[in-house]
């Protein structure tokens, strides 16, 4: 399932958290469209939702520009 979120925060770790329906979801600069490698906090975003097995928790996959 396709969400729409908004980009809270980036590091140079490669690695931040999209705000969406009043949630943080994780999203690794390995789920970015290959040779991106960054996102800019306050852009909006389309995302589908996957499992971190390291944590078990939710975080973005296939994201790409909304």
């Amino acid at each position: 399932m396709t969400k729409i979120g908004e980009v809270k925060n980036w590091n140079e770790r490669g690695f931040g958290f999209l705000r969406v329906d009043g949630h943080d979801i994780f999203c690794h600069v390995s789920a970015l469209p290959r040779g991106t490698t960054r996102l800019d906090v306050g852009i909006h975003v389309a995302f589908d939702l996957g499992l971190n097995e390291r944590t078990g928790k939710p975080m973005a996959t296939n994201v790409r520009l909304a």
